[in-house]
């Protein structure tokens, strides 16, 4: 089952690491669009807690970047929040 705003985020993410400069930010946010899109096509969503630690970690680069970069991020970061609405529990 596919997770539209978990791929968007994804692809946000994909734009982001491609708009930034930081050899290390790119590696992270690289990283995290990876993540997401597995987390996209698993079977089960996450729960409220990996979300949670998913925005965090998107917060953390939103502070390391500017420009492009930064607001693919924040599009992400919307993303994973609409995700994050229907979610079941807390």
């Amino acid at each position: 089952m596919a997770r539209e705003e978990l791929q968007d985020a994804s692809a946000a993410l994909r734009e982001a690491a491609e708009a930034t400069d930081d050899p290390d930010v790119e590696e992270r946010v690289y990283d995290h669009s990876r993540q997401l899109a597995e987390l996209a096509t698993a079977d089960r969503g996450p729960d409220h807690g990996r979300l949670a630690r998913i925005e965090n970690a998107f917060n953390e680069m939103l502070a390391a970047t500017e420009g492009e970069a930064n607001a693919r991020l924040a599009d992400a970061l919307a993303s994973v929040k609409s995700y994050r609405e229907g979610v079941d529990g807390v």
